[in-house]
């Protein structure tokens, strides 16, 4: 039996960093909302424990690859002795801060959780997948959500309707020296959710990228036209809210050639889970 299971990708709608921890880490707010547009994961029996990767990245060998990584931390947590072909079917950029490496990850684990039998809770797979990624859980937990701390409180939200235009830059931002970076802000202020739905927020992250790769301000410039454009996650990728899905796909019919993108609906539950 094969089992077939969408990895939708995310937003930050927004992302504060109001503090530095003394493991280095940063304490931070976002919200997450998740989108109708992803990858696609199938996942088929073996009859040994392997776990083959049919659809390797480019440049990641096969076992360090965020699918073959929590697939083996599902066979460690349980001792099954069952194995898996995965396939899959890459949409999202890689590296953009859509959350595309997490989400194939954590539709792992419920994809092979299904296939296998196991039978574990939410929460038992969001223990198996938090140390492999920050962004993990929120994929696992399948719901838009507000986050703080390092992104590990979650806390549930119901969104308006919207539409996005995604654009992604061809450019890789390394999460890494965004956060070391000597003028990256630490100290916003918090905030409640209430108070960003009546009057928004900003990525803190965003004009440290943009000094660091021109190529995020250029097309931030570019969207900023057409609707108010803002960075998600650490970039390189950015975004702008429609109020339908016609006026989202007449600004990318304009979109630059040398710039990805694509159109999406907000969602507030994930459609790997409705499916499952």
């Amino acid at each position: 039996m094969a089992l077939t299971l969408p990895a939708p990708a995310k937003l930050n709608l927004f992302l504060h960093i109001i503090g530095r921890r003394a493991d280095g880490y940063h304490n931070l707010q976002t919200l997450f909302q998740l989108l109708d547009y992803g990858d696609d994961l199938t996942f088929a029996g073996r009859n040994d424990s392997a776990i083959n990767l049919q659809d390797s990245l480019p440049g990641v060998a096969d076992e360090d690859n965020l699918v073959v990584r929590a697939a083996k931390a599902l066979q460690r947590f349980t001792a099954t002795p069952k194995g898996a072909d995965i396939g899959i079917v890459k949409r999202i950029p890689s590296g953009g801060g859509l959350g595309g490496g997490s989400s194939d990850a954590a539709t792992t684990l419920l994809g092979l959780n299904k296939l296998w039998g196991l039978a574990l809770t939410v929460d038992e797979l969001t223990a198996i997948g938090a140390p492999l990624g920050a962004d993990i859980p929120i994929f696992v937990r399948g719901h838009s959500a507000w986050a703080e701390g390092v992104g590990d409180r979650l806390t549930d939200v119901e969104l308006p309707d919207a539409w996005y235009l995604v654009i992604c830059p061809e450019c890789a931002v390394s999460t890494g020296k965004i956060f070391a970076h000597g003028e990256l802000t630490r100290d916003s202020r918090a905030i409640t959710i209430r108070a960003f739905l009546e009057q928004g927020g900003r990525n803190d992250c965003q004009p440290v990228v943009e000094k660091l790769y021109p190529e995020v301000k250029k097309a931030r410039l570019w969207l900023d036209q057409f609707a108010s454009a803002s960075m998600t996650g650490t970039g390189a990728c950015l975004f702008a809210r429609f109020d339908s899905k016609a006026d989202a796909l007449e600004v990318l019919a304009q979109k630059p050639g040398q710039w990805q993108g694509f159109v999406a609906r907000g969602v507030n539950r994930s459609p790997c889970h409705l499916l499952l």
